[in-house]
């Protein structure tokens, strides 16, 4: 597969260090979350919640639309795969192999030389597609297999978290990461630097996260909340119910596919030489 794939690889390879920086910060992050969860209970980290619904602010922390309080444990945990640095962490990949996609090469000059050597374009965006999927796949994966581990190892919220909400976040967090691929790599596809991309990816989640909270602080804004993916994307009540939602996964999914497919068309007729 390596030599019949070797954009694929060459992605990878050639961001290896970061992208172990980023695994391993991801599974120590969330590690910490759950060994919080583990010895100081929700009530004792928010005096006075009582397992009541929090103001609407908080419900923007806890990764939950309304339905779950962050003073429990499934807001608890559902608050480390929301976190910002979580947010960093998915955007800081997103945008470094999106830029890598098209819009780096164009910087460079070197987009019109690889398109000399017998690579079609197609290939090109398809392979470093790829490479970007596996990336997010696996720092999901990772965030969700140390979660499940913690719950799985500590009674008390595994009494409250079922193994299969977990999952079920996990899910949702890859539907969250492919969201912000798509649009990062049609971005990538018009850019002429990487700079616009990573400025696009920032945006997104920045603003993204903003209309959530305003829409869940401030009622008058409440309908702002269907423009933010974090409103689709709700791990803390995925842990609570451990039911999957097809309808924001499949939005989430759709507006990534779209944005690829949006790439693989404006890539497809770029003018190189512009």
């Amino acid at each position: 597969m390596i030599r019949r794939f070797p954009l694929f690889r060459l992605s990878l390879l050639r961001r290896r260090r970061m992208l172990l920086a980023l695994l391993v910060g991801m599974v120590v992050f969330e590690a910490l979350i759950v060994v919080v969860a583990g010895t100081l209970s929700p009530a004792q980290l928010f005096a006075g919640g009582g397992g009541r619904a929090p103001a609407g602010a908080f419900q923007a922390f806890s990764g939950s639309s309304g339905r779950v309080s962050i003073a429990s444990y499934p807001g608890l945990l559902g608050a480390g795969l929301v976190h910002p640095f979580w947010i960093a962490i998915q955007l800081t990949a997103v945008g470094s192999l999106g830029a890598a996609a098209v819009a780096a090469d164009a910087e460079a000059g070197t987009l019109e030389l690889l398109m000399v050597r017998p690579v079609s374009r197609a290939r090109l965006l398809g392979e470093r597609t790829a490479a970007l999927l596996a990336v997010a796949l696996l720092l999901n994966l990772a965030a969700t297999l140390t979660v499940a581990a913690g719950v799985a190892l500590t009674p008390a919220v595994h009494a409250d978290v079922p193994l299969t909400g977990v999952w079920v976040a996990g899910l949702l967090g890859f539907g969250f990461s492919l969201c912000m691929t798509g649009p990062a790599l049609a971005v990538s596809a018009l850019a002429r630097g990487r700079a616009q991309v990573l400025g696009a990816v920032i945006a997104f989640g920045a603003v993204g996260f903003a209309l959530n909270f305003l829409a869940l602080a401030w009622r008058p804004a409440a309908p702002l909340r269907h423009l933010s993916p974090f409103h689709y994307y709700a791990p803390g009540d995925a842990l609570a119910t451990a039911t999957v939602p097809w309808g924001a996964l499949g939005l989430l999914t759709l507006v990534g596919a779209a944005g690829i497919a949006v790439a693989f068309a404006a890539f497809t007729r770029r003018d190189l030489t512009g």
